[in-house]
Order: C-alpha cells, then sequence, then structure tokens
C-alpha cells in the first residue's frame, strides 16, 4: 500500500512538472522572480529530450512499481501517459514544437511585464518619494522643498 501511495506521489509530481513547464512562464507575468525556476524547469526538459536520458522521476515510479508488486513499463512517462493520449504518438516532434512555442511566448511576455514603464517599482525610502499615478505612467517623483526663508 505505502509503495502505490510512492508511485501516486511520484506521478503526480511528474504531471504537475510538465504542467508547470507549460504554464510556468504566464506565472511569471505576475510574479516576475519566479522566471528563473521556470528556466531552470525548461533547461532540463530540454536536457532530457535532447540527450535521450531518463527522467529520474520515471525511474522512481518504475522502482516503486517494481516495489508494490507491479510491472515496470520500458516506456517513459510522456510515452506511457500523453503520447496516444493527448496527441497522437506520431505527432511528438508536434507537441514539442508547440510547447516550445508556448515558453516562448510566455517568456517573452514575461520579459515585458519586467519591462514595462507603468510598473510601480519598490521605494527605498518611502518618507521621501511618493509614487504619483498618472493616467499615461506611473513615476517616482521626490516632494517639494520648501525655501528658507533666511537666505
Amino acid at each position: 500500500m505505502g509503495y502505490q501511495l510512492l508511485t501516486t506521489a511520484i506521478l503526480t509530481l511528474h504531471f504537475g512538472y510538465l504542467a508547470y513547464l507549460a504554464v510556468g512562464g504566464f506565472l511569471a507575468w505576475r510574479w516576475p522572480r519566479t522566471i528563473w525556476l521556470h528556466v531552470a524547469a525548461a533547461a532540463w526538459g530540454v536536457l532530457l529530450v535532447a540527450a535521450d536520458l531518463t527522467c529520474p522521476l520515471t525511474a522512481a515510479e518504475h522502482w516503486s512499481r517494481r516495489q508494490a508488486g507491479q510491472v515496470g513499463f520500458d516506456v517513459g512517462f510522456i510515452d506511457r501517459y500523453l503520447a496516444g493520449v493527448i496527441y497522437p504518438e506520431q505527432y511528438g516532434w508536434l507537441a514539442r514544437l508547440v510547447l516550445a512555442s508556448l515558453v516562448a511566448v510566455s517568456w517573452i511576455g514575461a520579459f515585458r511585464a519586467v519591462r514595462r514603464p507603468d510598473r510601480v517599482r519598490a521605494v527605498r525610502r518611502p518618507d521621501r518619494v511618493r509614487a504619483v499615478r498618472r493616467p499615461d505612467r506611473v513615476r517616482a517623483v521626490r516632494p517639494r522643498r520648501r525655501r528658507s526663508s533666511l537666505r
């Protein structure tokens, strides 16, 4: 029973990784600092595909299945659960191209979201600088200093 739960947890983690790989760049539009986590996830995915490596999660799934008394599979996670289910097997190259395009679009959007001129920046000294919102842009301005009458 314990190894079956472990297998389920590994499968859930694997599906989560693939979902994050597909939409993680779009999450960076809202939380820009997460783009680096997505870059690392995408680099790992490209390395696995380009070098034809076995994912450690796939190896862990096969191990936990054997420990649970089930038969391990000869194919990887994507070949077993996605190819032929989500997309036809003969269009694997197209699925990879669509995923790469989706990641590229999300990264371009994340870059543009960070570089937007109307984005409010953090201010180090809030007592000396105030944010002024204008319809066309947002910028930080310094408050006017009072002129001394003793000159």
